[in-house]
């Protein structure tokens, strides 16, 4: 018996070892990673340092010129709030359902909601609202309940609220996270939102920071400031310009966009309708949010003339002064293509081609050239790809028509209908012919200027010579007459030579087919002619009461290029 108990007790102490050497190496080797973790937790104090957000930037160059220096004015800050949230482990439970009341009612919000966080056990903050005002901060001060707390923080503003929306885009919160969004703010995120830092050391049983000399800085970076091509005068100018013409023939919607040609630089880039970054909550069809300049296509009609006739020049199948016989329509395989005004015109040159906009011209000039030479030459200026400019989201046209082997889809091509672009690649290929042949990359950022002072300057880039000079010269040449003698007269100004052209394009019905009554207008133009310091696209979607974009958006343009002569100190010719 005595040996047995001895037994019993070895084999007890066996077990008993056992199982203190199996929690041992469960918790110092198993779950070692766990508990060290969670000691340093106790013990040290982490803290995420945050950067700054670079900001955007403007220019004034009237002032720039005056001065000799330059002058920068703000697009996007950062600016400081007040935010009201709560302590609910302060506050009493009696006091809650009252004080979700009281909260409901300052702040605008669902009580429902207020009471969930209120009673989170517990926990030291909960947000209840950002960006609040100086008013609703008095009436929480006024309140003075226990567990209501007051804090800064610092959130974007567009101190121009909707001037140039399209192109700032806004930043929004994902996955908890500001991040920027649209525009500018997604494009250069990564740049604008710098990096975190860190601040660790050690800290008490109260769980206060220690200062000693163990403590560890990473110091955050802050972003960087973005420098734009965009003036905020000519911006401005722009976009009262289309808010104007927009309500005017009640349209539904429209795009203003102002280059240098030379240079490919953006001056100006307006889309209506526009929104409130500062509110973009408050928008309740996020399409608005859609930059149409570059993420939304078009055919853009007879503007794109002067394409087919670039192509027709350069190859040498025509000259201004070739003549046809226009017979006011042309049957391809059983369909009938017609001057938009049904009258036969009998001989016609290049130059007057354009001067009336005959599509029977266009057809001509396509048919001389051949197929393989107008496709090559259309697919020159990439009108089916994405133009490059440092914005998000852009898209390329749609040119697939050309390869169809279809007679009649090359020769409606040839004056704009069944192909599309985009606003800004319509304007970057019409400027390769202000800019002696040469195909510009556009761009919007002037520099990038970072934390420590380093300034990357963007420059223009050549994309490519697509026709040569001197068919540049001839076409532009024939543009001038266009404005002088033909559909672009409304152009004109007095003491300046100014080239453009005209398109007033049918819209498809995509549901029955063909082309619906709505319309859209375009006019792009540069100037001075022979040496033009800028080139502007007017367009307007579906106007009402107006037929033609000689008369709609044609003013337009001559109002803004007075406006830039002025501006810019252009003198007359």
């Amino acid at each position: 018996m005595r040996q047995w108990r001895i037994y019993v007790l070895i084999v007890f102490v066996f077990l008993l070892g056992s199982g203190v050497i199996a929690r041992l190496f469960f918790l110092q080797i198993l779950q070692y990673d766990y508990y060290s973790v969670l000691a340093q937790d106790q013990q040290q104090f982490l803290q995420t340092l945050f950067p700054k957000r670079g900001e955007v930037f403007m220019q004034d160059l009237s002032s720039s010129q005056r001065s000799n220096e330059e002058h920068y004015f703000s697009l996007a800050v950062n600016k400081e709030f007040k935010q009201i949230y709560v302590v609910p482990r302060d506050i009493p439970n009696e006091e809650k359902e009252d004080l979700s009341n009281k909260l409901s009612y300052i702040l605008d919000l669902d009580k429902e909601t207020i009471l969930s966080r209120i009673n989170k056990l517990n926990d030291p903050y909960e947000p209840l609202k950002h960006k609040v005002d100086q008013e609703i901060v008095q009436q929480i001060n006024d309140l003075n309940a226990e567990g209501v707390k007051l804090a800064f923080e610092t959130w974007r503003h567009y101190p121009n609220n909707s001037l140039a929306c399209h192109l700032t885009g806004f930043v929004g919160i994902v996955d908890e996270k500001k991040v920027g969004q649209y525009g500018l703010e997604g494009f250069y995120e990564n740049e604008l939102k710098g990096e975190q830092g860190l601040l660790k050391g050690e800290k008490d049983t109260s769980g206060y920071w220690i200062p000693s000399l163990k403590q560890k800085i990473e110091p955050a970076q802050d972003g960087a400031n973005l420098i734009l091509t965009i003036d905020q005068n000519i911006q401005f100018k722009a976009e009262k310009e289309l808010r104007q013409v927009v309500e005017k023939w009640q349209a539904e919607s429209g795009t203003i966009i102002i280059m240098e040609p030379q240079t490919g630089a953006i001056r100006a880039m307006a889309n209506w309708p526009v929104f409130d970054p500062n509110e973009y909550g408050k928008v309740e069809n996020i399409d608005i949010f859609l930059n149409s300049s570059i993420q939304k296509v078009y055919e853009p009609g007879s503007v794109f003339k002067p394409i087919t006739m670039a192509a027709g020049l350069d190859s040498g199948y025509v000259s201004p002064d070739t003549i046809y016989i226009d017979e006011g329509q042309i049957r391809i395989k059983g369909s009938v293509i017609s001057n938009v005004d049904g009258i036969a015109y009998n001989k016609q040159t290049m130059t007057q081609v354009l001067e009336k906009s005959l599509n029977t011209g266009a057809v001509f000039v396509q048919q001389k050239i051949g197929t393989d030479v107008f496709q090559d030459y259309v697919q020159r200026f990439d009108f089916d790809r994405p133009t490059g400019i440092d914005l998000i989201g852009e898209v390329g046209g749609n040119i697939s028509n050309l390869y169809t082997g279809r007679a009649i889809n090359l020769a409606n091509i040839s004056f704009g209908q069944g192909i599309t672009v985009t606003p800004l690649g319509l304007i970057t290929g019409l400027g390769a012919i202000a800019n002696n042949g040469k195909l510009m990359r556009p761009f919007i950022i002037e520099k990038i200027i970072k934390p420590d002072g380093e300034e990357i300057i963007t420059g223009h880039q050549t994309i490519r010579q697509v026709i040569s000079s001197q068919t540049a010269e001839n076409l532009t040449k024939m543009l001038v007459s266009v404005v002088d003698n033909g559909y672009g007269k409304p152009a004109q100004i007095k003491g300046y030579n100014v080239a453009g052209k005209t398109g007033t394009a049918q819209v498809p019905d995509f549901e029955k087919g063909g082309y619906s009554e709505d319309t859209i207008h375009t006019f792009v133009g540069y100037a001075p002619a022979f040496d033009p310091q800028f080139i502007i696209l007017v367009k307007l979607d579906k106007p009402h009461g107006i037929r033609f974009a000689s008369d709609s958006v044609s003013p337009v343009f001559k109002r803004i290029a007075e406006y830039l002569f002025n501006y810019l100190e252009i003198p007359p010719q």
